[in-house]
């Protein structure tokens, strides 16, 4: 009899660490690339962060009476359908959304800072362009691989 009650100890409590590890991968919802451009704030960037998961990604700071960034804007919009399955691309304006602009020391705008499982790897201000910011794209695609 003692036997089987430990036995059935034994059984919740792997049934219990299961279903807790079940539950935190679900939590933990990691999201792919669709081609598209995320448009981020202070509240919802760390989310963000955390379900891109091992991908690439790239934010650009950016504020609407900045002419680089308006220049920019297809450029990023045309990488972003480019990379799909591959880079997530976003956007933070640094007007709306100051706190994350600071917290990764964004003075000047254009920036655009590059993620690897939710830490900056690269950055790069100034508007360089279709083909300067794809070679910079690919360059940190090749340097991140893990």
């Amino acid at each position: 009899m003692a036997e089987d009650e430990e036995l059935e100890k034994l059984k919740m409590e792997i049934l219990k660490r299961e279903v807790k590890r079940l539950t935190e991968k679900t939590q933990r919802k990691e999201i792919k690339p669709e081609g598209s451009v995320h448009h981020l704030t202070d509240s919802s960037f760390d989310k963000f962060m955390a379900e891109t998961g091992s991908y690439l990604t790239l934010v650009d700071f950016w504020a609407s009476w900045c002419m680089p960034c308006r220049i920019m804007a297809p450029v990023v919009d045309q990488l972003a359908k480019e990379y799909k399955g591959k880079v997530f691309v976003a956007k933070l304006n640094v007007e709306e959304n100051p706190l994350t602009a600071k917290r990764y020391n964004v003075y000047s705008i254009p920036t655009f800072i590059f993620f690897k499982k939710g830490k900056p790897v690269d950055v790069i201000t100034g508007a360089i362009g279709y083909a300067g910011l794809k070679r910079e794209i690919d360059k940190n695609l090749r340097r991140t691989k893990f």
